[in-house]
């Protein structure tokens, strides 16, 4: 079993998620008393969101390529982000170890693609939906077509994530705004929707969209344990 090196604490609510079905997930595959080989780095996420915010990208790629060397170091024999938006510099992590990084986007993208899906509905932070990183690596390398929402409801769905989801806040009239959104982009055609933040999935569940939802942190965290046990 390879060991999985994990960059945590954005925010540690979705790490927590991540470890938990990485665990889970090799149990399953292997029985017994079998657990996951890993390592996980987690950051201050005030300080991360604070680098996000004031756009200053490459004073936060530094904190997450230090975090990657470090891991690699520990005898890390991949390198798993946890969380969407931060794969905004993945290229600049990847570049910076002699390890595998396993992209989220991929992951998701090869997800929804076995399932016949080619339009699909991307919800995340305003960085993740209106930003290229994301939805540029879905349509050009999977040939998916990728819908947002307006950008009134983009800010909904960037404000509940930071004012209440990664604070641990599950409200039931943020839900009923993301139900509603989700409904909105589903009658321009969506067949699916990306829940591309790794918290948004502890609000929204499948029981709450008529299309199939792609829960990130699950389907990544899946990925990873699938590599570790090639």
């Amino acid at each position: 079993m390879k060991t999985i090196g994990l960059i945590g604490g954005m925010s540690w609510e979705s790490s927590i998620e991540y470890y938990r079905i990485i665990n889970e997930t090799a149990k399953e595959k292997l029985g017994g008393l079998h657990s996951a080989k890993s390592l996980m780095i987690t950051v201050d996420f005030a300080e991360i969101e604070k680098l996000q915010h004031e756009n200053r990208w490459d004073d936060a790629a530094q904190i997450l390529i230090k975090c990657a060397q470090d891991l690699e170091r520990g005898g890390a024999d991949c390198i798993v982000l946890c969380t969407n938006t931060m794969h905004k510099l993945a290229n600049q992590i990847s570049a910076s170890v002699n390890i595998p990084f396993l992209h989220i986007a991929d992951a998701t993208a090869e997800k929804i693609v076995s399932e016949g899906i080619n339009k699909i509905g991307l919800l995340g932070t305003r960085f993740t939906m209106e930003h290229d990183f994301y939805k540029k690596r879905l349509i050009e390398d999977f040939g998916l077509t990728v819908l947002i929402p307006n950008e009134t409801d983009r800010n909904i769905v960037h404000r509940v994530i930071y004012e209440e989801l990664v604070q641990g806040k599950i409200i039931d009239a943020s839900r009923e705004e993301y139900k509603r959104i989700m409904e909105s982009l589903i009658t321009q055609g969506a067949q699916g929707i990306i829940l591309g933040c790794t918290e948004i999935e502890l609000l929204v569940k499948q029981q709450d969209s008529r299309v199939p939802l792609f829960p990130t942190t699950k389907i990544h965290a899946i990925a990873a344990i699938e590599y570790a046990l090639k």
